[in-house]
């Protein structure tokens, strides 16, 4: 087979995988290895030339890295640094000094359990961190644990991949080694960290100046890889370098461009990176002693489980907050990966109890979605006070929203929240906020604000603010996916009760509407109109004509100003969804199909497209009758999908 076969292969198989791992809501990852365990040297044995996609699969792991560096903030780090450097920090050398010891019982060396109790104590960032946004629980108290612990395992993964190599050598040597290694890091990074700020603001500003997007990319390539390079001359490992430059970049304004720019070289060689580790699964020798397999999966899910919830009780957390931390935590993650793949270069384990923990670590991660979807009930079901805590925040709700009739209830109490909150008051309008930051319903709740903690995405919580005598409901937080849950439960106890939904732009607005929103309010097209009204009124135009312009524009729900013209600048900054409608400008040149056509001719309706002026002779027509007839020269400007305005287009110019 030879190497465009191959890639052809390995391309069609990741590309099924995947597909059908998203489909079934588990991680891609998974997907990616389950490709490389059928092409390995244990199955059907297809790549022949595995050291040198192991060699490319390298750079997966520096992209990874680099993505982890432009995370890091040092203000993230400061304002979580009671989780990070106290749950985090115990958590990770609990789960070394555990698994040592337990690898000390069975005969391995003590330098191969520290190693793979960093493979273990390892959680999956990207799967945790999207699920806990799914469900709205970021600012709940186990999220912030969450999310804490996973900055710190991040962290370690920098001393952990420099601690490795360390342990091939003798014990006389290894100390040494580990000094050196340890001064050497301190030296870079000081050295980069104090000349590096200045310099990469001032080098990328140069660059953008250029106003070129490949000048860009290949400046983000060049840096990553130059302080790879440099780190790994030093005798560290291209991983620390990569992550040191995505620090520096972390610090800049041009941090999400290039956050934006790098993603599809990581995603790829990351795919390509757990291929590699998925070639190394001996699938026979797994099944041949799965006994051991399911043995270390349930230690690990056990073991995580109760350090975690163990240490966050001990650090004061309440029961119910401890049970869902350690059920969050206690699978595996993609970079207990990587540190096993180091392991294996390194042969400080034996191959079965590689095999066996590699197998583990795969397992845990099919079932993470499902450990943590049962969580909460798991919580309610086992921490006594949970109920009762759960109960005290509805009855702090009732009681709030007991003495009011006719109110608002406003979901969320940011600051779109906020302000909707003062224009209520100035009215007499009493109104119950919920939101899920602790921090925030404290200090507002004590400035006199009606505003308690609760989740609006729940039945229970919508109840005890009184939805059932309430005028109308407010969400005013951008999250699609939530407004659809909310509305839902709305529906069904309330019916008749209005919901204004705030959405980031229109693209979401008939989704939003379908679901039972009586109005949703776009924010930029809000803010258009605003900069409209203000110009014209500067200019000259009487306010009273103004405002009927924007009275118009909402009664007819901003269809004129729905949708806008992409350009290249529109890639990387614009839009939540690529497939966000937008306008599109079609001239009919000699010999098009759709000249001398009517518009209802041309069915473009069937396409979800609609025809929202067209221009003759310098003269626009803002929404045509279907009896118009297109002629030569006319400009279309249509407003959909982007699928759908390039059939439209093909329909109007060939047919």
């Amino acid at each position: 087979m030879n190497t465009l076969q191959l890639s052809l292969l390995l391309l069609g198989a990741s590309v099924l995988a995947v597909i059908l791992f998203r489909r079934a809501n588990l991680p891609p990852v998974l997907g990616y290895l389950l490709v490389g365990t059928a092409i390995g040297p244990h199955a059907l044995n297809l790549m022949a030339n595995a050291s040198g996609a192991a060699h490319l699969a390298e750079f997966g792991v520096v992209f990874l890295m680099f993505s982890i560096g432009l995370e890091f903030s040092l203000t993230k780090l400061h304002a979580m640094r009671r989780i990070v450097f106290g749950l985090g920090l115990l958590q990770v050398t609990v789960t070394l000094l555990l698994t040592a010891l337990i690898c000390l019982f069975f005969g391995i060396g003590w330098q191969g359990g520290v190693a793979l109790g960093g493979v273990l104590a390892m959680s999956s960032t990207a799967v945790l961190t999207k699920l806990l946004t799914d469900r709205m629980e970021l600012d709940a108290k186990h999220g912030r644990e969450v999310m804490g612990v996973l900055l710190f395992q991040d962290l370690a993964v920098v001393p952990l991949l420099i601690l490795i190599p360390a342990f091939t050598r003798p014990p006389e040597q290894m100390a040494m080694m580990l000094g050196v290694a340890v001064l050497k890091a301190a030296a870079v990074l000081a050295l980069v960290l104090y000349f590096g700020q200045r310099l990469m603001r001032r080098w990328f500003f140069i660059v953008a100046r250029g106003k070129s997007a490949e000048l860009f990319m290949l400046n983000v390539l060049l840096i990553t890889l130059g302080l790879a390079y440099l780190t790994e001359l030093a005798g560290l490992s291209l991983a620390l370098g990569a992550f040191v430059a995505g620090m520096l970049i972390s610090e800049t304004e041009y941090r999400y461009q290039v956050e934006e720019d790098i993603k599809p070289f990581r995603d790829v060689l990351m795919g390509l990176f757990f291929v590699t580790i998925g070639m190394l699964l001996d699938a026979r020798l797994v099944f041949a002693n799965l006994p051991l397999v399911l043995g270390v999966l349930v230690a690990l899910l056990v073991c995580k489980f109760a350090i975690v919830g163990g240490l966050s009780r001990l650090l004061g957390a309440a029961p119910g907050t401890a049970i869902r931390s350690g059920l969050w935590l206690c699978a595996g993650g993609e970079f207990g990966f990587v540190l096993l793949a180091e392991i294996k270069g390194f042969n400080l384990v034996p191959a079965l109890a590689a095999q066996a923990v590699l197998a583990a670590l795969v397992l845990s991660m099919l079932i993470a979605p499902i450990i943590v979807h049962y969580a909460d009930r798991i919580a309610l079901r086992f921490a006594a006070s949970e109920w009762l805590l759960r109960s005290m925040e509805l009855t702090n709700i009732f009681a709030q929203s007991m003495g009011t009739e006719q109110h608002a209830i406003i979901c969320g109490f940011g600051r779109s929240g906020q302000t909707l909150a003062r224009f209520m008051a100035q009215e007499g309008v009493g109104y119950m906020a919920l939101d899920l930051d602790p921090e925030r319903v404290r200090e507002a709740a004590a400035a006199g604000e009606n505003v308690v903690f609760g989740d609006a995405s729940r039945r229970e919580t919508l109840l005890a603010a009184g939805v059932k005598r309430a005028s109308v409901l407010v969400i005013s937080f951008a999250d699609t996916r939530a407004a659809e849950r909310i509305l839902h439960l709305v529906h069904e106890l309330k019916p008749d009760l209005p919901v204004v939904v705030r959405t980031y732009d229109d693209a979401e607005m008939e989704r939003l509407r379908a679901a039972g929103a009586a109005e949703v309010v776009p924010e930029s097209l809000e803010a258009s109109m605003m900069l409209a009204s203000h110009a014209l009124v500067l200019i000259g135009v009487p306010i009273n004509r103004v405002l009927k312009r924007v009275r118009e524009m909402r009664a007819g729900q901003y269809q004129l100003l729905r949708g806008f013209f992409h350009g290249q600048t529109d890639r990387d900054e614009d839009v939540h969804d690529s497939d966000a409608v937008r306008l599109h400008s079609v001239t009919l040149a000699p010999g098009a199909r759709a000249v001398g056509c009517s518009l209802a001719e041309m069915a473009l309706a069937d396409l979800d497209v609609v025809v929202s002026a067209v221009r003759r002779r310098n003269i626009r027509a803002v929404e045509p009758s279907d009896e118009l007839r297109f002629q030569e020269g006319d400009v279309v400007v249509l407003f959909g999908r982007p699928d759908g305005l390039a059939v439209a287009e093909e329909r109007l110019l060939k047919g």
